[in-house]
């Protein structure tokens, strides 16, 4: 096994405000381009399964096999095990694990999932090498990400600019790339996979209770997530700037007329037999 080298830092961290995005996160409304091709008894890694909302889906929709939720932070695993737990499902279980070094031998897994991860990773083609290498012959990789560069909204809103700006210096400033779901495929094609189907999704937020959900959860993670913190003590912003764009936000979710759409790049990718 190769050693454990992840060098990024994950630029949420874990508090209340990130967890209400991950917790509203499904099988359906993030990894719909996967499910045609799940079977019933197979093996299944799902790499950054966070609080395990998608993970429980991807179990329930295995009953005869077993799915694996791995996650970087060993604190977020118990809120896993405790949604699964809640689900009455057997067939999920859960580890501390690095997708740069993942300790499953070769072949292990019919499915290796990835939804957020890349984008947040040290070494994106190292980490597909190594998803690819405990996928067995051809089973499948399948990967999700953001593409934030390509999110757009309405009406324009200046803080909101700001916010993007900031955001995506944060990011790349701890080792990521938040411009990754236009990336995905030159990734899989630099980790040596060749049968890759590359497609994408959106999440759109328009509903007056959308707005308000979206806007109040960034306006409340720009001023209190570890992506505040390390904004501030990066240089990237001061406290007075934060306070705008969170102020921004929330201006924007008032708005009757708001509309807000995230793209996703995603790619299935088979690994030759």
């Amino acid at each position: 096994m190769p050693e454990t080298r992840e060098t990024a830092v994950y630029t949420h961290g874990h508090h209340e405000s990130v967890l209400r995005s991950h917790t509203w996160r499904t099988a359906a409304n993030s990894a719909a381009y996967l499910l045609g091709s799940l079977e019933p008894g197979m093996r299944v890694l799902d790499i950054g399964c966070g609080p395990g909302t998608i993970t429980a889906d991807l179990a329930a929709l295995v009953p005869d096999g077993r799915v694996t939720g791995a996650d970087h932070a060993p604190g977020i695993l118990e809120q896993a095990r405790a949604t699964a737990g809640e689900r009455g499902l057997t067939n999920v279980d859960f580890e501390v694990a690095d997708v740069h070094a993942l300790g499953h031998p070769d072949g292990a897994f019919d499915v290796v999932h990835a939804h957020q991860v890349l984008q947040h990773v040290g070494d994106p083609v190292g980490a597909l090498r190594e998803m690819a290498r405990v996928t067995r012959p051809g089973g499948l990789i399948a990967v999700r990400d953001a593409d934030y560069a390509a999110m757009t909204w309405y009406p324009a809103e200046p803080g909101l600019d700001d916010w993007l700006d900031l955001y995506r210096r944060v990011a790349r400033a701890n080792g990521g790339e938040p411009d990754a779901g236009r990336r995905l495929r030159s990734w899989a094609l630099a980790a040596g996979l060749s049968d890759v189907t590359a497609t994408s999704g959106t999440w759109t937020y328009a509903t007056p209770e959308e707005r308000a959900w979206w806007s109040g959860l960034w306006a409340d993670r720009t001023l209190a997530s570890a992506y505040a913190g390390r904004a501030v003590e990066g240089g990237h912003a001061t406290p007075e700037e934060l306070r705008a764009v969170s102020d921004a936000w929330r201006e924007w979710g008032r708005r009757e007329d708001g509309w807000f759409a995230v793209l996703h790049g995603e790619i299935l990718c088979r690994k030759a037999a």
